[in-house]
């Protein structure tokens, strides 16, 4: 029998929130989207209504006035902060589906040194690391200028993207080091440092959605988070990806499957650690074997700009699956195209940058998806609201047809400063 549908409350104000409101919209089990902030693109799959993705309190009222019976959260910050057990404690809230772990599956974003601590447990391959605070801040001077080079530094907690310090000099991993835990770069996110052996390959991203014990497979892709051309200049939030990754072909992905993917979901099982939701696995290629970077608690961004239009399957029947515990009954279709996204920015992003400016073009795209990102509409015009604006994803026959599409309307669109990389999967013919 056909489950009753559903009203849907989406965490989230970014790209990758536009495009689960279009997928989530779109279901034949969603009666109702609400997106809590949204942006001037999720207004067109839902109503958004304009509170804060940790304001839990503001959050129990809209599910309880408009009979919210799934939650999804989008980014990190509510599932760290534990929106899944705060629904689960209150009588009023516990019948409601939330699609995402507890704050103890959580961590393995939350904390760089509880999911490395988490790998060494599985034995899940990942890079040589320490982890150092105030109390071993000598020792952990001691060790990196001894330690060959370049070295990863990384504040274990959400610094939003921009915690990690590939160190080429051991002076500069020093004044790094320093300026985490002495200086408070990154406040209480920076008060323990993980200390990892540097990793030379490719990256690509694998995303599964799990019951807690099965999990499905959804498309993977390849993101491009350095602001300049050839990957050069300072880390962004993601300028574009491309899926599928012509690299991850069937031999590798089991290899994944069986090296990481399974030993994580069984190791989360044994130690009890309640895990319903998305699991990102930041992953790179070296010398044939995958190595897992990091893990995140949710989809990526821009990621899934590129995974969702490519995931043939109802979302909402997953969520309602992974709920049941019955993932295991599922087939996961991906769409035999690929998908690539482009991501249009505000000049100066990463660094400092205007808001506000007008944009223009929209309605000229022709064959492109546009997921807004950081926009707000005001007057009947749509507005800059972030250092990333919007990502225009294309389908084409290869990766290269597909970024024709994208790189010619993100030629139409137009506001002050915008700026985009113009080399998206330069490493794929």
């Amino acid at each position: 029998m056909q489950p009753q549908p559903y009203n849907i409350l989406l965490l989230g104000s970014g790209g990758r929130e536009c495009a689960l409101a279009l997928k989530l919209s779109g279901s034949p089990l969603c009666k109702q989207l609400y997106i809590a902030p949204g942006n001037a693109g999720t207004e067109a799959y839902g109503i958004n209504i304009p509170v804060s993705t940790t304001a839990f309190t503001a959050i129990r009222k809209i599910c309880l006035d408009y009979n919210i019976g799934i939650v999804v959260p989008g980014p990190e910050d509510p599932l760290v902060a534990g929106i899944y057990d705060y629904f689960l404690r209150d009588e009023s809230l516990k019948h409601i589906i939330v699609a995402g772990p507890s704050a103890a599956g959580a961590q393995l974003e939350g904390s760089k040194a509880f999911s490395k601590k988490f790998m060494q447990r599985h034995k899940i391959p990942t890079a040589a690391y320490r982890e150092f605070d105030e109390d071993s801040f000598d020792e952990g001077v001691d060790y990196l200028r001894q330690h060959s080079l370049p070295v990863v530094l990384k504040a274990d907690g959400l610094a939003a993207g921009k915690g990690v310090v590939i160190a080429a000099t051991a002076e500069e991993a020093v004044a790094a080091f320093t300026s985490m835990i002495r200086d408070n770069e990154f406040g209480d996110a920076g008060k323990k440092v993980v200390v990892e052996q540097f990793l030379d390959g490719i990256e690509l991203s694998v995303f599964v959605l799990t019951d807690g014990t099965h999990y499905v497979l959804l498309p993977e892709a390849k993101d491009y988070k350095r602001i300049g051309e050839g990957d050069t200049g300072l880390n962004t939030g993601g300028m574009g990806a491309v899926s599928p990754v012509p690299f991850a072909d069937e031999i590798f992905m089991r290899e994944i499957r069986d090296r990481i993917i399974g030993p994580t979901i069984a190791g989360l099982e044994a130690e009890q650690i309640v895990y319903k939701g998305f699991i990102f696995f930041g992953l790179i290629r070296v010398g044939g074997s995958p190595y897992v970077i990091e893990y995140n608690c949710r989809m990526g961004d821009p990621e899934t700009e590129v995974v969702i239009p490519r995931l043939e399957n109802d979302l909402v029947e997953l969520i309602l699956a992974m709920h049941a515990g019955r993932l295991d009954r599922v087939a996961v279709r991906h769409d035999p195209r690929a998908a690539c996204t482009v991501m249009l920015v505000s000049g100066g992003y990463p660094g400092s940058y205007s808001k506000g400016g007008r944009i223009r073009g929209i309605s000229q795209v022709k064959g492109s998806l546009v997921f807004h990102a950081g926009t707000v509409r005001r007057e009947g015009h749509v507005f800059t609201n972030g250092g990333r604006v919007i990502a225009l994803t294309s389908y084409g026959d290869t990766i290269r047809d597909a970024l024709k599409t994208s790189y010619a309307n993100a030629k139409k669109i137009d506001f002050e400063g915008k700026y985009y990389r113009q080399d998206i999967g330069y490493e794929f013919p």
